[in-house]
């Protein structure tokens, strides 16, 4: 269990160093009988850099201690 959200803190991480965030944009319309406005907006969702290298040493972290299984005697 701690190995799969391991991996996924570790692809989520890259993916944040190398993107640096997300970016989306919503579209909205108004209509105002004649007149149709159309509207763009862009947003986005950075994400620091560090936050991004966290996340990749916890997901390191959690992939190794995961693959280490303790027997009893």
């Amino acid at each position: 269990m701690s190995r799969g959200i391991g991996i996924i803190l570790i692809l989520l991480g890259l993916a944040g160093l190398a993107w640096g965030g997300f970016t989306w944009n919503k579209h909205s319309n108004v209509d105002l009988g004649p007149v149709d406005l159309q509207v763009t907006e862009k947003k986005s969702l950075p994400i620091p850099p560090i936050a991004g290298a966290v996340a990749v040493v916890a997901g390191l972290a959690l992939v190794v201690a995961g693959g280490t299984r303790r027997t009893q005697a």
